[in-house]
């Protein structure tokens, strides 16, 4: 058992790739800004724009996870996640990428115009 106690902290390869990519980024950046040169500034912001876009596509390629917690066998950042190729239910990420739908929202009776005899 871990530190964390037994979790799925959501270790994936979409994760770590983003992660890695923004913190080189935003170095490249805070080193711009410590040389005073803008060209490094701009290079370090244009990283960070980029492990946004890798994660995101890694995410849809199914290197990512979906919200929530996982089952136990596929807690390895190692497992790929079959269910992206529909989309994740709730997922803004999926649903940019033209996959998925949000959760269908429970109509209430009250509101309903059947509810009433259509009148």
């Amino acid at each position: 058992m871990s530190a964390h106690g037994h979790v799925d902290l959501g270790h994936t390869v979409a994760g770590w790739t983003g992660t890695a990519l923004a913190v080189l980024g935003s170095a490249a950046a805070g080193l711009g800004i410590c040389l005073s040169w803008a060209p490094g500034i701009w290079l370090g912001l244009g990283l960070v724009l980029v492990a946004g876009l890798a994660t995101w596509l890694l995410h849809l390629a199914g290197w990512g996870k979906p919200s929530g917690p996982r089952p136990a066998a596929a807690w390895d950042w190692r497992v790929r996640d079959a269910t992206a190729r529909t989309g994740h239910e709730n997922c803004l990420g999926c649903r940019a990428g033209g996959r998925g739908a949000a959760a269908p929202r429970p109509r209430s009776a009250e509101l309903s115009p059947a509810a009433d005899g259509g009148a």
